[in-house]
């Protein structure tokens, strides 16, 4: 049994009871320096974690494995913290957590923010292309910090969005003596004439410059949002795709043969914990998806760059796949069949009489939901207006039911 104990900026006099008893009482004390700095001497061997430390930490946590461990950890240790990570690798029925107050909740106390109505982004660990996806009018994000300069790089952020009017606060040393509070815009931040400690919160109220265009959340952007050399699912069959994909949490989607990766951004934009593997044969296509995943706030999106189904050797189950283009290649879709996860969901877009061909036989053997879409746009006809068809699309869905 390993406890987790969290710890604030006010160190050991912030510290409940019980909290207490589990420092006083442990033989070993691991945690980052500052936070082992925190608390008074014990009789307790005290470890420093080392760096990097998630591919030592199994390694550490056999090492003392049978000794009254205590790790110490910011505020909730379950909120962005180390006392996830212990759990998903030492279960949870092996880990005691005694949290204290988050950041969040500091943060929402000082700025009188609800806390359910508040969006949080952590920057720590993770590219600042995270944030690009948060960011729409009206909404409070929380972002916590993963430096000094992160204050800057996320105001910096804000007005190349278009969103510089919106004002930030950021809180520093949150619960501590030195607890201080700056107070500007996006637009204007570069003038503060001073930055505040690295473990820093940073609050934006999101105020959009006129005439920018916000990108939903909801399958469908536009097809200007995304770089693409027309290898793009057009955003009205994109949505129809998407709709009979069905994203939800935490589910992992196979975008084949991935164009421009709209497919695999959209269902990723739909909830943080939506994650996807793009595979694409084109270099140059791979890149462009790499360039729009960042710009659109998925940078965390896999690109395979390979031919499929030799690229889909290895790759991590999915619960569902989207075949945009390709159902002719020899044993494409029975690879993608195959590796689906009971319950998982098939959607394949066919545009050539050939591709309709093999979707046919797939609908007569395993059934499904078989439409065709056929999308007209007005355009200028001389001096008037008319319609243009696009090529129509039909697209095949289905669920797997049985056990693989």
């Amino acid at each position: 049994m390993i406890t987790v104990v969290g710890i604030g900026a006010d160190g050991w006099d912030g510290l409940s009871a019980t909290a207490r008893a589990a420092v006083e009482a442990a033989e070993v004390l691991m945690g980052a320096r500052r936070q082992l700095g925190l608390v008074p001497g014990t009789a307790a061997e005290r470890v420093t974690w080392p760096s990097p430390l998630l591919p030592a930490l199994p390694g550490l946590m056999e090492a003392y494995a049978g000794r009254e461990v205590c790790v110490l950890a910011s505020g909730d240790p379950l909120f962005h913290g180390i006392g996830s990570t212990l759990v998903r690798l030492l279960g949870a029925a092996n880990v005691r957590v005694v949290p204290h107050v988050s950041s969040l909740s500091l943060a929402c106390a000082r700025l009188g923010w609800p806390v359910e109505q508040v969006d949080v982004v952590s920057l720590v660990g993770r590219p600042l292309a995270a944030l690009n996806a948060a960011f729409l009018p009206g909404r409070r994000v929380l972002v916590l910090g993963a430096g000094r300069d992160s204050p800057s790089l996320v105001a910096g952020l804000l007005s190349g969005l278009g969103y510089g009017p919106s004002t930030m606060t950021v809180l520093a040393d949150l619960g501590a003596a030195s607890e201080s509070v700056l107070t500007g815009t996006a637009a204007t931040w570069a003038w503060h004439d001073r930055e505040p400690s690295p473990l820093n919160v940073i609050a934006v109220e999101c105020v959009a410059e006129p005439g920018v265009e916000p990108l939903a959340r909801v399958p469908g952007l536009p097809d200007a949002a995304f770089e693409h050399d027309g290898q793009l699912t057009k955003r009205e069959v994109r949505a129809v795709s998407l709709s009979r994909l069905a994203p939800l949490p935490g589910r992992l989607l196979w975008d084949v043969g991935a164009g421009a990766g709209s497919i695999a951004i959209e269902w990723m934009r739909g909830h943080p914990a939506c994650a996807a593997v793009a595979v694409e044969s084109r270099a140059d296509r791979a890149a462009a998806i790499a360039r729009n995943a960042e710009r659109l706030g998925v940078p965390s999106l896999r690109i395979v760059e390979g031919r499929a189904p030799a690229a889909l050797e290895g790759l991590p189950a999915p619960d569902a796949v989207f075949v945009g283009g390709g159902a002719t290649v020899p044993g494409l879709l029975e690879t993608c069949w195959a590796a689906l996860r009971p319950g998982g969901r098939l959607v394949v877009n066919a545009v050539t009489l050939e591709s309709e061909s093999v979707v046919a036989q797939w609908y007569a053997r395993l059934g499904g939901d078989l439409v065709r879409l056929s999308v007209q746009r007005a355009s200028p006809v001389g001096s008037f207006t008319g319609w243009r068809a696009a090529m129509p699309v039909t697209v095949w869905s289905v669920t797997r039911k049985d056990v693989p």
